[in-house]
């Protein structure tokens, strides 16, 4: 009779425990839901050599549906303005705030593309551009550091985004702005494929989660991207 109850007793507490650890498991999972969907776009990018990304991310083709000088535009007046180019890549965008007069900082998490944009921006004698190697849960800003963030075609690729924008968030000055920049989500000739995309909706959502508010939203603006300001 005791071994019975004592045989019932350790099934009990299998049971409990099992239902503990999925429980846990749940509560995991639902607090980084897109840490999938992230690690495939990062995955996804990085197939390809620092080389063939320099080319592609530098290519004319870029060029034609990027359209930098309306993205520059919009941004308004930047002369003498510090800006975070967040995603900084090869200094596609760096470098042309740069020219235009802002202060920027060329924030990346990848050591490659800080060693070439270091290149760069000695060969191109630019005195206005820092680097700054940036960990990828943190931009790694101070209080009121910049009047401006810009982040383009790398909003997708950040996993704990409501947590890393409410950062980000303190290092943007009193009237200072957010600026995404990101593909639709949906069938187009450029970009990642679209399953690794996150949606206008999506950016918002998890901004307002962010604490940031009073959004201007352009979808016409560029050819396959959209473009969300936030205050």
């Amino acid at each position: 009779m005791m071994r019975k109850q004592f045989i019932i007793a350790i099934v009990i507490t299998a049971i409990f425990t099992m239902q503990e650890l999925m429980a846990q498991d749940r509560k995991h999972n639902n607090s980084h839901p897109n840490s999938e969907r992230v690690e495939k776009a990062n995955e996804h990018m990085h197939r390809s050599s620092i080389e063939e990304l320099v080319k592609r991310f530098e290519s004319p083709e870029r060029d034609r549906y990027q359209q930098p000088d309306k993205v520059l535009e919009y941004l308004g007046e930047i002369i003498g303005k510090n800006v975070m180019d967040i995603g900084a890549g090869t200094g596609y965008f760096s470098v042309k705030l740069a020219k235009k007069g802002a202060k920027v900082i060329a924030a990346d998490v990848n050591d490659e593309f800080q060693r070439y944009l270091e290149k760069r921006i000695e060969e191109d004698k630019l005195q206005n551009i820092t680097l700054r190697k940036t960990p990828h849960d943190n931009p790694a800003l101070a209080d009121g550091e910049v009047d401006k963030i810009l982040i383009v075609n790398t909003y997708h690729h950040i996993e704990k985004r409501p947590e890393y924008f409410r950062i980000a968030k303190k290092g943007i000055a009193e009237g200072g702005e957010l600026v995404i920049v990101d593909f639709f989500k949906t069938d187009i000739p450029v970009g990642p494929p679209t399953g690794h995309k996150v949606s206008i909706d999506e950016v918002i959502s998890e901004l307002k989660e962010a604490g940031y508010a009073d959004f201007d939203v352009k979808v016409d603006l560029l050819p396959y991207q959209f473009v969300i300001k936030a205050k």
